[in-house]
């Protein structure tokens, strides 16, 4: 692995993976099986015998004292002190780190207690720290749900930007004969395309380049985040795949609202400068009017027809935090009141008795603060996808006219 990583050279951004728990170590093995370059994955968990059966380059057991290998128990209260025993081998192994992207499912006890630990670890060792978690499926129950919101406020104080998938959702967009594990695989998609669009802007030189202090710039403490790749051919392809990119149903925000975005467009020796500016006008319109695009090209021989655009939108929490239905068809909803990420959320570390609530009524107190079940939409009625109107009088935007990076 050391001369893998040398042979990348120092002038290349080192970017970890790091699964926390059951659900983030099963999002680690599906990224290991794309193969995706340039990233270093690595699995830790209170629970020795999944870390057996991790394909992750390297294995973390967390808390070897206190849980013995025998796991968290599903109380986040033992996954934070593991994490916390084990601070100073997270701290070597994430040492030397541009990026660190930290994916775990939260609800249970591992990964909702440890990854905000091992966040403050990574952001404190001076890496882009990006979380990219799960939300419980609502038939979990609401204590499960109740330790997700804890959890995922907690590591909102720890990252640079936050990916929040619902789980829920996947009931709405899949198949009711479809395998759950073929259902899980379509949220792990969101992290791997985050991943692995961040490794090929970096690694893959473009016409118009971009570079990992592109994304510094819009990710770091950007608060909620989407990512998303669109691939399409044909002759609408450019609006398609733009579209594909910005829309995941899976993710609790929508690119309306976003200050930062980067735009890469990939395409054959066919791609022209006025798809650029179609995919620019799309992203432009849908985001706020002063959206700060930063934006790249690059040609792959081997794409023929099709086009692949990668997005990265960042500073979404202001205006879209509330609004937990995807782009299309979404509505104003007025009893949504889940907590902002100005809330105080610094309980769990300064609670003295009982941080998670773990055998309380602390729970009931939920639907209290909670917003019901998110509404139905219909992702797949083209009437509800988003509409480009074609603007035929903007200039062309003056980020197309930048000339190559050396």
């Amino acid at each position: 692995m050391d001369n893998a990583v040398d042979s990348r050279g120092e002038t290349t951004a080192k970017i970890r993976v790091i699964g926390v728990g059951g659900a983030g170590g099963n999002a680690v093995n599906r990224m290991v099986e794309e193969n995706i370059k340039g990233v270093e994955f690595i699995a830790a968990n209170t629970d020795m015998q999944a870390l057996n059966m991790s394909q992750a380059n390297t294995r973390l057991q967390l808390g070897p004292k206190l849980t013995r290998g025998l796991g968290a128990g599903s109380d986040p209260e033992v996954g934070q002190k593991a994490a916390e025993e084990s601070e100073d081998v997270i701290a070597d192994l994430l040492k030397d780190s541009d990026m660190i992207f930290i994916t775990a499912g939260m609800g249970g006890g591992t990964g909702t207690g440890a990854a905000p630990i091992i966040a403050r670890v990574a952001k404190e060792s001076g890496a882009l720290t990006v979380g990219v978690v799960t939300r419980p499926f609502m038939f979990e129950g609401p204590k499960r749900a109740q330790f997700a919101d804890k959890g995922i406020e907690e590591l909102k104080q720890n990252v640079d930007t936050l990916v929040i998938i619902a789980n829920n959702r996947l009931l709405e967009i899949v198949d009711k004969k479809t395998p759950m594990n073929e259902a899980l695989h379509v949220a792990d998609d969101v992290l791997r395309q985050g991943v692995q669009g961040i490794s090929d802007l970096i690694t893959s030189p473009g016409f118009v380049n971009l570079d990992f202090a592109d994304v510094k710039t819009v990710m770091s403490n950007q608060g909620s985040a989407l990512m998303g790749i669109g691939t399409a051919n044909g002759e609408n392809r450019i609006v398609d795949a733009t579209k594909k990119a910005i829309s995941s149903p899976l993710l609790e925000v929508s690119i309306d609202g976003a200050k930062q975005v980067l735009l890469n467009i990939t395409g054959g020796p066919d791609l022209s400068l006025f798809e650029a500016q179609e995919a620019a006008n799309i992203v432009s319109d849908a985001a706020t009017e002063d959206v700060n695009i930063i934006f790249g090209t690059s040609i792959d021989e081997n794409l023929n027809d099709e086009v692949k655009v990668t997005v990265i939108a960042t500073g979404i929490d202001d205006q879209n935090h509330n609004e937990h239905q995807p782009l299309v068809n979404r509505k104003t909803t007025p009893t949504e009141n889940r907590p902002t990420s100005t809330t105080n959320t610094n309980s769990l570390r300064n609670e003295n008795s009982n941080p998670w609530g773990v055998g309380t009524s602390a729970q009931r107190d939920r639907s209290n603060s909670q917003e019901g079940p998110v509404n139905d939409f219909d992702i797949f009625n083209p009437s509800n996808v988003l509409n480009d109107d074609d603007d035929d009088e903007d200039s062309m935007p003056p980020f197309l006219k930048h000339h190559p990076r050396n």
